[in-house]
């Protein structure tokens, strides 16, 4: 008996059997559809991220101080900063910014707002990529003179200001100091170091003096908590990487036996590390989402015996008239694989609008369904078929066929 005659026989059975069907079917369908929703989301997750660091360029590098538990302050000064953006030191650089990390109110009239203030140079806005949509960045004549200017994202815009004020000019208080609006960023929306609307960025200097004590209570230098890095190019990112190491090395007199006191990343080395949270965790979920397929699995199983039960007369007919062991064995093989990859097909369409509906619920999110994981849906569903379907085919197959006729 040929595959298509199997098939066909397969498909009569199960319309025979409308209801039964469609609930044996059910566990395949929400494993398959938790498995491709879940795998889309992972993949979202990651190309998310992958754009975030994308979107700050491709050549940005980062230095962060180490973790010490025997230091309480950074190891990066505005010394380093100094050394960094000296090009006979580390040549291809074209861009250094000190920053300075903070949590911060905003007040003006009655209403005080929380954000992010990130206290840097001029320098900063170029090396991120920020865009004035009105007003101006922070200069160097606000550094130098350690003016109270203030440059404001879309989100304290909406959030601090009544719409009938238009901030630039207006003057604001942060932590109770007054400053005054210079400049408002387009919009940007999520980043890397959280959304990038809601911050403000003042000058380090008026930082420095004004807000926080961010000198070092042991050399009185001023400290900062990352310094960004600006290569002319992607091509040179690694060997600004290692002259940058080597200039800081030097400025800390760290011996050549010593340990780093800082750490050195670029954007590589973020998505990876991301890459591989985001498989672990997609590789989690997906097995989570495989139990159901096993729960599916059984049930065709359970299914398939019953079938084996209520047709013993008919097996045994058609060994009575010549059937084959593998014939028997083919048929309902075929019967239980057509179940499971009925049920995995029905699944990918729940699992497409499972995906569609993260996609509406967070519009950042890309969770395409791929054409890998309907594959991998389709495969599966078959192989739970072809597993779970081998014991009752072959019980069905060993049936003598005398006392399968005498069978009530």
């Amino acid at each position: 008996m040929n595959l298509i005659e199997n098939t066909r026989i397969a498909l009569k059975a199960l319309q025979a059997n409308k209801l039964r069907a469609v609930l044996t079917m059910l566990g395949i369908m929400i494993g398959v559809a938790a498995v491709i929703t879940l795998r889309s989301i992972g993949d979202g997750v990651t190309r998310y991220v992958a754009d975030q660091f994308i979107g700050l360029g491709t050549n940005l590098v980062f230095i962060v101080p180490t973790d010490d538990p025997n230091r309480r302050e950074s190891s990066l000064t505005l010394r380093d900063v100094a050394v960094l953006a000296d090009s006979a030191l580390v040549p291809g650089v074209s861009g250094v910014a000190p920053v300075l990390f903070r949590r911060a109110e905003v007040q003006y009239g009655g209403t005080v707002y929380p954000t992010s203030l990130r206290a840097s140079t001029p320098d900063y806005g170029p090396v991120r990529g920020y865009v004035v949509s009105r007003g101006r960045f922070i200069n160097d004549s606000d550094y130098n003179a350690s003016s109270r200017v203030v440059v404001i994202g879309q989100d304290v815009v909406r959030n601090a200001f009544p719409a009938d004020v238009d901030p630039i000019g207006v003057e604001v208080k942060i932590n109770d100091v007054p400053f005054r609006v210079v400049g408002i960023l387009e919009e940007q929306g999520g980043g890397t170091f959280g959304s990038e609307d809601d911050l403000i960025i003042v000058p380090l200097s008026t930082a420095s003096e004004r807000l926080f004590n961010n000198r070092s209570a042991r050399t009185g230098r001023s400290l900062v908590d990352f310094i960004l890095v600006q290569a002319v190019s992607s091509e040179v990112i690694e060997d600004v990487v290692i002259d940058a190491a080597a200039a800081l090395r030097q400025s800390h007199n760290i011996s050549f036996r010593d340990e780093d006191d800082f750490l050195i990343l670029t954007q590589q080395d973020f998505l990876s590390s991301f890459g591989q949270v985001t498989q672990v965790l997609t590789l989690f979920l997906g097995a989570i989402a495989s139990i159901s397929l096993l729960v599916g699995g059984i049930g065709i199983m359970n299914i398939m015996l019953v079938s084996v039960t209520e047709r013993t007369r008919e097996i045994g007919l058609r060994k009575a008239v010549g059937a084959r062991y593998r014939d028997v064995l083919g048929q309902f093989l075929t019967e239980a694989v057509v179940l499971a990859i009925l049920g995995g097909l029905f699944g990918i369409l729940l699992g497409w609008l499972g995906a569609a509906a993260i996609h509406l619920a967070v519009p950042d999110l890309d969770t395409t369904v791929t054409l890998d994981s309907i594959l991998l849906a389709v495969g599966f569903s078959a192989g739970v078929g072809l597993f779970f379907g081998i014991y009752p085919a072959s019980r069905a197959a060993a049936l003598h066929p005398i006392e399968a006729l005498r069978f009530e």
